[in-house]
């Protein structure tokens, strides 16, 4: 029997009809009787699916349709056209039985109540899911402790930092239990150490709850820190779909030969790639193109005095530029 995706979009479109505003007072006052309008497509013809239990990234610039995305898939907007099913639900329906199975957390939005403490908050989300009192208890005692809440649950939300705001904003998305987490930025903003934090905190419920988990981020160790999958779009359309070593492979046409030198020649070291970076204490790092790895690397061996050496993949922000840059999925 062949399992049935988490998430399943066939051909999704999203577009708005946006007030068109005409400079001038007769403009402005012929707008009050018959307002103009022009078609702005946020999501067009987008189709992909999501196996239970994966982590996929789904990437983007600004504008590119991803929240657009998430938010039709959390039954917050209506589709133009096309379908979508999560857990065998239909989101915009917003029946009971998907809202219970199912959280939206975005980064740049308050879900708890501002001026309550957060156990408080917490209690409200308890009643608004008729959450069994064992099963909200231990669960909520378990997220304040992965989540090291406990010297902050006392407080109300509006006096927590950003950093706090968002470990809570999680807990608080997640007491009850949901099988598809829609992360839309959940890191936005937070130091390095709370983005790990938060990163780990993640990957440990995908891996306890066997959650489906679609998330974005403009942070790329988020993505190569939780997704083996990646989902590329720009203008609503999907780019690439596929592993994020294919990604590399595919759209990063060079890599780095790092080499940590006893002594170096730097002006030989220039002919041997594109470039030669001294990095200082010795280490240097040459941009070449992947055909060239096998080459200039035993030539290195070869002719310098090779301390330590190591070949890095182009940074995942540069191949995800590539991509926008050709504008389709390679063959």
């Amino acid at each position: 029997m062949i399992e049935r995706p988490a998430v399943r979009v066939q051909s999704l479109r999203k577009a708005f009809d946006v007030p068109v505003r005409q400079p001038g007072l007769k403009a402005s006052i012929g707008a009050l009787f018959k307002r103009e309008t022009r078609e702005v497509v946020a999501v067009d013809e987008l189709n992909f699916e999501v196996g239970a239990g994966e982590v996929v990234g789904f990437l983007g610039p600004n504008g590119a349709g991803k929240t657009t995305s998430l938010k039709m898939l959390a039954g917050l907007l209506h589709p133009t056209s096309g379908t979508a099913e999560v857990l065998g639900f239909t989101p915009w329906q917003r029946q009971p039985a998907y809202l219970r199975k199912m959280a939206l957390i975005m980064g740049n939005r308050n879900q708890l109540q501002w001026d309550l403490p957060v156990l408080d908050s917490f209690e409200l989300v308890r009643s608004i899911y008729r959450l069994p009192r064992q099963q909200f208890t231990d669960t909520r005692d378990e997220m304040i402790a992965l989540l090291e809440l406990g010297a902050l649950v006392d407080k109300p939300v509006r006096n927590l930092s950003l950093g706090e705001r968002m470990k809570a904003e999680i807990a608080g998305a997640l007491l009850h239990l949901p099988a598809v987490l829609f992360l839309d930025e959940p890191t936005i903003g937070l130091d390095i150490t709370m983005q790990k934090r938060i990163r780990t905190f993640v990957a440990e419920y995908n891996r306890k709850q066997g959650a489906t988990v679609l998330l974005t981020s403009h942070y790329m160790a988020d993505v190569q820190a939780l997704c083996k999958r990646v989902i590329v779009i720009d203008h609503g359309t999907v780019l690439f779909d596929g592993g994020l070593q294919r990604l590399a492979d595919e759209f990063g046409s060079t890599k780095t030969i790092v080499a940590r030198l006893d002594v170096a020649d730097g002006e030989k070291l220039d002919t041997y790639g594109r470039s030669a970076t001294n990095r200082g204490d010795g280490t240097w790092s040459i941009q070449v193109t992947r055909s060239e790895v096998a080459e200039v690397t035993g030539r290195l061996l070869a002719e310098q005095a090779v301390v330590d050496l190591t070949i890095e993949d182009p940074p995942i922000e540069d191949v995800i530029e590539r991509v926008f840059s050709r504008g389709s999925t390679p063959a």
